[in-house]
């Protein structure tokens, strides 16, 4: 009996410092992690175009650390070492935690049991874009032209291993054709070979070529996301004409270390999807071409889950190795 009520006394005082930990956060500012180098990445700017704002809600003000290098694992591992008090959160993409896992033989955290998912916050959306003198208006035309053509169509991509390289791996799979992967250094000179002709289409996120698009110099097809965009409702996803396809996901999202407790992670997730729905930040996210997640904390362990998933199956066909 005197066991019992130790251990109740014990439970108590747990749950009690626990509720009175949250309801005191945050009580001082609190450090976002961005471990990539500053930049006009869409990364860099959403992690600046948020912490402010959040900062505001929460009453504490947060303020962006860049820590660079390894692919972002530097600045990650700095937070999974990091106090889970939810004064050291980290803003990251699958990069990080996903793809890591697929390239490095040499993590040197693990991105599921190191970390506390928040929320996904937005994805770039994507699409496919082709030169306006190519003969292929809509995914159907790409398919049968590759089909009757075998081994003379070509995609660009802003690299080996980048998301869009790996997207037209999964493509090739899912639509039985054989497109031939150009790598080049970043994306604007892929779109730029792409209006001249030198390229026939892109795999891009749609921020850079939607002037393009719009003055008529290129020409988009389809999305690449599982679901159509709001800000381009009549233009249809690759999935509705090869069933079976899926883009691997490219969200940016919120963590806190390992064990983060629980009233912390509620507070931050629901902070986060308040901000989300504000139209100030949601026409600057439409402008950037962002489309918003906003996901739980256990939306957002499963959708890391199936990262892996479709991720290592891209990996695979690609034939890239970790190193």
């Amino acid at each position: 009996m005197k066991l019992a009520r130790t251990l109740f006394g014990a439970i108590a005082g747990i749950t009690f410092a626990g509720m009175a930990s949250a309801q005191s956060y945050p009580s001082k500012p609190i450090r976002l992690m961005v471990p990539f180098g500053g930049g006009a990445s869409a990364v860099e700017l959403t992690a600046r175009l948020f912490a402010p704002k959040l900062g505001e809600m929460l009453g504490q003000s947060m303020y962006v650390e860049n820590r660079a290098g390894a692919n972002g694992m530097i600045g990650s591992e700095v937070i999974a070492r990091a106090p889970a008090d939810g004064y050291h959160l980290l803003y990251t993409t699958p990069s990080t935690h996903v793809t890591a896992t697929f390239t490095s033989k040499q993590v040197p955290y693990d991105p599921v049991r190191d970390f506390t998912p928040i929320s996904a916050t937005v994805e770039p959306v994507s699409g496919i874009v082709v030169n306006p003198r190519f003969p292929i208006n809509n995914v159907r035309e790409l398919v049968d032209y590759a089909k009757a053509n075998p081994g003379k169509l070509s995609y660009t991509s802003s690299g080996i291993g980048s998301v869009f390289h790996l997207t037209g791996e999964l493509l090739n799979s899912a639509a039985g054709i054989n497109l031939l992967h150009v790598p080049y250094k970043g994306s604007q000179q892929a779109l730029t070979d792409t209006m001249t002709g030198e390229a026939s289409m892109t795999l891009a996120a749609i921020s850079g070529p939607m002037p393009f698009v719009k003055a008529g110099k290129l020409r988009m097809i389809a999305i690449l996301e599982s679901r159509r965009y709001a800000g381009l409702p009549d233009m249809p996803t690759v999935g509705e004409t090869i069933p079976g396809f899926e883009k691997p996901a490219s969200w940016f999202g919120f963590f806190g270390p390992a064990n983060l407790p629980p009233p912390v992670v509620n507070r931050l997730h629901g902070e986060i999807v308040k901000m989300l729905a504000l139209p100030d930040i949601r026409q600057k996210l439409d402008e950037a071409g962002l489309a918003v997640i906003g996901s739980t904390p256990a939306e957002f362990a499963a959708l890391i889950k199936r990262g892996f998933e479709v991720y290592g199956k891209a990996f695979a066909l690609s034939g890239i190795k970790p190193e």
